[in-house]
């Protein structure tokens, strides 16, 4: 039995705080190991069809351009006419794979009746952005390599983070003007 004393309280903390430093590293950096053998990116090839719906290459804008400049992945945007399609695929978890919300707020929109519905065989974060008149209709989810869906970007996180998914992962996003009209 370890004395209860000063000295031994001290280095039970001090040995508890260094485990606790290790295991937050630890989740920081992917083993080395997983992370070799983890493919590098989705199918190089864009869909042809969404939803039975057939899609077009569509250029990125300016801000999605200077922000895919610096993403760890690809970035690509589709449309049918009625919907914008944004397809972000990452190989490694990254912070920068981030919720469509936030990119929204940046631009200016309000967000309104954020919410998660299923859809397509999948639950996704959906919500309302509304700027200057126009509404847009958004939802989102991500996809692991081995079709585990997550349609919070933080659980998403953790979860690739920790292990738990596997890569690599295609956040989509589809954007549709309320109202019907393309965006």
């Amino acid at each position: 039995m370890i004395k209860n004393s000063f000295q031994n309280r001290v280095l039970g903390k001090g040995l508890f705080g260094a485990a606790m430093l290790a295991c937050a590293l630890a989740g920081a950096f992917p083993g080395t190991r997983e992370a070799a053998s983890a493919p590098t990116a989705q199918a190089d090839e864009l869909p042809l069809h969404w939803q039975g719906a057939a899609v077009r290459p569509l250029a990125l804008s300016a801000v999605e351009q200077r922000f895919a400049e610096r993403f760890p992945g690809r970035i690509a945007r589709l449309t049918d006419g009625r919907r914008i399609v944004v397809l972000r695929d990452v190989a490694a978890p990254t912070r920068m794979l981030h919720p469509a919300a936030d990119c929204y707020r940046a631009l200016g929109y309000r967000i309104e009746g954020e919410h998660l519905q299923t859809l397509d065989g999948g639950r996704q974060r959906c919500f309302v952005a509304r700027k200057d008149g126009l509404a847009l209709r958004v939802c989102e989810q991500i996809e692991d390599a081995r079709g585990q869906r997550f349609a919070d970007t933080s659980a998403w996180y953790w979860a690739a983070t920790m292990g738990r998914s596997h890569g690599p992962w295609r956040a989509v996003t589809v954007t549709q003007a309320l109202g019907g009209g393309a965006t």
